[in-house]
């Protein structure tokens, strides 16, 4: 029998962890089981959570500030046998920690699938492989950006950005998330007018790229809206997964008239993991289900940023996307507050198995999003060829002007 193992960091105040790993596991599954009949315990023992292990941790001085007393802090671990639930992902959250999350007091850090059950679930269709496959890349991290300040603005000005960043040397250019339907870029123009561009990139530079149109609108048309915005040339989706749901992102990553590459935008996930104390930890939200559920790409806040996220979270989720597992691997995409020099530390912390993504850190190069562009890719190439950020810069007047706006890591 199929299993799903949660793991949780609780802070208890009666100070019993294993009861209340106990209370858990009968809580999420059967309700109770001291009392029952032995007749009614053999016939519900299928659907019984079991506790696997309870690891009780040192109390930190934060933790008994925020509760106002010292409580027992502890990882219990619990196995919620498949009998109890549907394979899809509303059905499993809701068996692990739908009403669990009422509690305010406990966080889910970790789930682990069992190979059968993860079979269920699309993964990313398209994965690592085939993206880099697409662009003829395979020797370094891919570089990305995005279009700044498009509201308001008319479609030329979306052509010419667009054009700018591409010719500069970025692979992937995604919408801000904030661009929806509108009347003066609307979205199938946009589709349109990027196949164009991206044909006149390749046919001036001989490099395939990628642009990623905001797929928004109701939740019922949006399956009909990608298939269409494929059918007219798109070759990626950005997709604001959190809005939507979990499910709503595998109901596009599993239909094969929908198949290019999905890149999911965090927005609205702080809401369920920024607090230590309880909800989902982004090693889950943003690592295991949102690859579970078919994401491509998955964008988080990076570590050096003005909205940064602790490194050991990130790294977490850059290895939740890309460890070996039956389904196909994701791209990591550390975003927010990123500039050509911290191009060192995104390779160092992230490998090459990753994006580089910048918004203000290509379109505020003094010399605009062409040379913002060249300047990541110049940082790139000299990092990967062992040479310093200033060395590097000798070569390329590009980085040199980066380094000198915004500066490097020591």
């Amino acid at each position: 029998m199929s299993i799903v193992t949660a793991t949780y960091r609780v802070y208890d105040p009666k100070k019993d962890l294993h009861k209340k790993a106990e209370s858990i596991a009968l809580g999420l599954t059967i309700g109770s089981w001291t009392h029952l009949p032995t007749l009614e315990k053999k016939q519900l023992e299928k659907h019984k959570g079991e506790v696997v292990e309870v690891v009780e941790e040192k109390a930190s001085d934060e933790a008994t500030r925020v509760f106002g007393e010292e409580r027992t802090t502890g990882l219990i671990k619990i196995a919620y046998p498949q009998a109890n639930f549907s394979a899809d992902i509303p059905a499993i959250l809701t068996t692990i920690f739908g009403k669990l999350s009422l509690d305010g007091e406990i966080k889910l850090v970790d789930v682990d699938f069992e190979p059968t059950l993860e079979a269920a679930f699309p993964g990313p269709q398209v994965g690592i492989e085939s993206i880099r496959s697409h662009l003829s890349v395979y020797d370094r991290p891919l570089v990305m950006s995005i279009f700044k300040g498009m509201i308001g603005k008319d479609l030329s000005e979306f052509k010419q950005q667009l054009l700018d960043q591409l010719i500069g040397g970025v692979d992937i250019v995604k919408d801000d998330e904030i661009l929806f339907d509108n009347p003066l870029t609307p979205f199938t123009d946009r589709v349109k007018t990027g196949a164009d561009v991206l044909t006149k990139v390749y046919e001036q530079t001989g490099e395939r790229k990628l642009y990623a149109v905001n797929l928004t609108g109701r939740t019922f048309e949006l399956k009909e809206k990608a298939k269409h915005a494929v059918e007219l040339g798109a070759s990626a989706l950005l997709f604001n997964v959190f809005a939507y749901g979990l499910d709503v992102l595998q109901a596009l990553a599993e239909d094969p008239e929908i198949n290019v590459p999905i890149m999911a935008h965090p927005a609205v996930s702080g809401a369920l993991t920024a607090s230590p104390y309880y909800g989902i930890s982004n090693k889950v939200l943003l690592g295991k289900l949102l690859r579970l559920a078919g994401a491509d790409l998955v964008l988080f806040p990076s570590p050096y940023g003005s909205v940064a996220m602790e490194k050991s979270e990130t790294l977490d989720i850059a290895d939740a996307l890309r460890e070996k597992r039956s389904i196909n691997t994701a791209f990591p995409v550390p975003s927010a507050g990123i500039h050509p020099g911290l191009t060192p530390w995104l390779i160092e912390d992230f490998g090459i198995d990753s994006v580089i993504n910048a918004g203000g850190g290509i379109h505020g190069h003094p010399g605009g999003a062409k040379a913002g562009a060249k300047a990541f890719r110049d940082a790139v190439s000299g990092v990967l060829a062992s040479k310093t950020l200033a060395e590097a810069a000798a070569e390329s007047p590009e980085l040199a002007t980066a380094l000198e706006l915004w500066g490097s890591p020591k």
